[in-house]
């Protein structure tokens, strides 16, 4: 589908471009269920992790509140907004363009690690990615995800996080908010916070007055590098 990069004795990487969300999420339940079968019958599995950015949508998991959603089915369809039932963790999100979107399909038996150890190692390459631009960042007591200004009244979220594990094979993963207008998110309550808001890589580098603006081809190399690492 996309740009295959293949590491020695690490996962792939495929760079995927602009992709609608179901037919991405069809081809992760294809891949998914192919390495559990692996699995079960006690094969090699072939680990993959997908990068993509989605056209406007938002996605419910499996405990979302549908309180949490602002907007009703007629106003979302009229604005082209598709919502998606989705057997990830977590409550409501939104992806849109700008918005770096990874997919890490895991063996997490291979790395020894419990779901938290690996929740954790997706937040570690965010944090990591962030200090990279020297933006200090790093998790909330309670809320999965990548928060800035912890502990002030300006805790902002600049990725959500949540997946689906199978006899240790992970699917879903995060989205890292990089250049996206988050005009999206006006319609949820982000993961069911209505106290909290919502921030981006650009937004932040702006605030700094920094001049850097990278690109999302450019972040996502920089995530994907720290999520390779960290899963050695």
């Amino acid at each position: 589908m996309g740009n295959r990069v293949k590491h020695h004795d690490r996962p792939a990487v495929e760079y995927c471009g602009v992709v609608r969300y179901e037919e991405m999420l069809q081809r992760q339940r294809q891949l998914f269920q192919s390495m559990v079968e692996a699995k079960k019958r006690g094969e090699r599995v072939d680990e993959l992790i997908l990068v993509v950015q989605h056209p406007t949508v938002l996605t419910m998991g499996r405990r979302a509140n549908e309180g949490n959603l602002l907007a009703d089915p007629e106003m979302l369809r009229g604005m082209g907004v598709d919502c998606v039932q989705i057997e990830r963790g977590g409550d409501v999100t939104c992806h849109e363009p700008g918005q770096i979107v990874v997919y890490p399909l895991i063996d997490l038996e291979k790395h020894r690690l419990g779901v938290k150890q690996y929740v954790s190692i997706l937040e570690e390459a965010v944090i990591r990615t962030l200090a990279d631009y020297d933006i200090t960042a790093g998790r909330v007591e309670g809320a999965t995800g990548v928060w800035i200004e912890i502990g002030t009244p300006r805790e902002r979220k600049i990725c959500a996080i949540g997946v689906k594990i199978s006899r240790y094979v992970s699917m879903h993963g995060l989205a890292f908010n990089v250049c996206n207008d988050l005009s999206g998110f006006r319609l949820i309550n982000p993961c069911g916070f209505t106290d909290r808001g919502v921030t981006t890589l650009h937004r932040e580098l702006e605030a700094m007055r920094s001049e850097e603006k990278p690109t999302v081809e450019e972040a996502a190399q920089k995530l994907v590098d720290h999520l390779q690492n960290l899963l050695r």
